[in-house]
């Protein structure tokens, strides 16, 4: 048997920077039971780039050493994860700008589509808000008491 670090096999990755999903990943394979691993005292760095929010430095982050045993299964288990990760995944919604939509990134009937829907929307709550109040009606001036 040919025990492996998961350090080593992460620097196997086509894409460095999806390491901690791999990570992620590769934790539920052992806790589910697709591959035999066990946890080592010592730590290792990802090698993915974090970036905070507002600010152009970045840094990485440590995880717990893990060693695996490495068996054709896993091999072939790599092989489908590492591909997935790789492959192009879906970013974030793109914001609605007049240069987004210049360039074909927004559709401009869809956005149109999405602003009548919201008006609508906002139109009809402001009406049954209105007609919620007419119901009730506010103490007549005879009915309050008055100094005289």
């Amino acid at each position: 048997m040919a025990y492996v670090k998961l350090s080593e096999q992460v620097q196997k990755l086509s894409n460095p920077q999806r390491s901690d999903s791999f990570i992620k990943l590769f934790q539920e394979a052992v806790r589910s039971g697709k591959i035999e691993g066990a946890y080592l005292p010592e730590r290792f760095t990802m090698p993915k780039q974090f970036t905070r929010r507002g600010s152009d430095d970045t840094y990485q982050k440590d995880t717990r050493e893990m060693i695996f045993d490495h068996t054709p299964a896993f091999d072939e288990w790599f092989e489908e994860t590492n591909r997935a990760l790789a492959a192009a995944r879906r970013g974030g919604t793109i914001k609605p700008s007049l240069e987004a939509v210049e360039s074909g990134l927004v559709d401009f009937q869809d956005l149109v589509a999405q602003t009548r829907q919201k008006l609508q929307a906002s139109f009809e709550k402001g009406q049954a808000l209105g007609n919620s109040r007419k119901g009730t009606s506010k103490p007549s001036a005879s009915k309050r008491k008055t100094k005289r």
